[in-house]
């Protein structure tokens, strides 16, 4: 039986550029949107590990917002948050997306979507940019209350999926997402958007591709080499 192949949302199929010229407006600098979405995982990661307990993630990115406009000095408007976090709910996908999902489904993998999200939040996003049709399954972090990469999100999601976490392609633009994965035994799959890198501290990925369509044909070829009955 074909894996399922598992998606993280905002980077990996979502671009986050669009917020440049909000931030530029709002705060200043172009730049301060990627030192923003940084803040916005640093505090996620930090509250999974100290066991603190769950909130929305909107409410994670406001108080990274906060945190970044503080140090660039600069007052945060009600305005310039709301703009910005708002418009977290329509961004539009990196162009090579829809074909690689397509070429995955046409080749009989299923698809998901795992995001820190909420679930309404996740779903807003993707029907918005007409995604949501090429996924199975929506899944958030928030049925765990816990988020990625904490090791018990990926092995929730296998089991709302019905398969081991050896029948799960996780693909993601980010390094942390991915060991997160790896660590609870899933397959890991990396595409490396602009500015995103590999980590040399962790295991290297099953599979690295520029895109979603390179990604999607070589998560194909592994499986034609190998196939497996999870």
């Amino acid at each position: 039986m074909p894996r399922v192949v598992v998606f993280d949302v905002n980077e990996t199929l979502l671009d986050l550029r669009v917020l440049d010229e909000p931030f530029k407006r709002h705060l200043g600098d172009a730049s301060l949107r990627p030192v923003w979405f940084r803040q916005v995982i640093q505090i996620a990661i930090t509250a999974t590990i100290i066991g603190a307990p769950y909130r929305h993630f909107g409410e994670v990115g406001t108080a990274a917002l906060r945190m970044v406009a503080n140090r660039a000095g600069v007052v945060l408007t009600d305005e310039a948050r709301d703009e910005i976090t708002g418009r977290m709910l329509s961004l539009p996908p990196h162009p090579d997306v829809p074909a690689g999902l397509r070429r995955l489904r046409d080749a009989g993998f299923r698809t998901a979507a795992l995001t820190n999200s909420p679930p309404a939040a996740a779903r807003t996003q993707l029907a918005a940019v007409g995604l949501i049709e090429l996924f199975d399954n929506v899944m958030s972090v928030e049925s765990v209350g816990a988020f990625k990469p904490d090791a018990r999100v990926y092995r929730t999601a296998t089991r709302e999926l019905g398969v081991e976490t050896a029948g799960i392609f996780m693909v993601a633009a980010h390094d942390w997402d991915l060991a997160g994965a790896m660590a609870a035994g899933c397959a890991g799959a990396f595409v490396a958007r602009p500015g995103q890198v590999l980590n040399p501290y962790f295991d290297p990925p099953d599979i690295v591709g520029r895109d979603i369509p390179e990604v999607a044909d070589l998560i194909i070829a592994a499986e034609t080499r190998a196939p497996r009955l999870t």
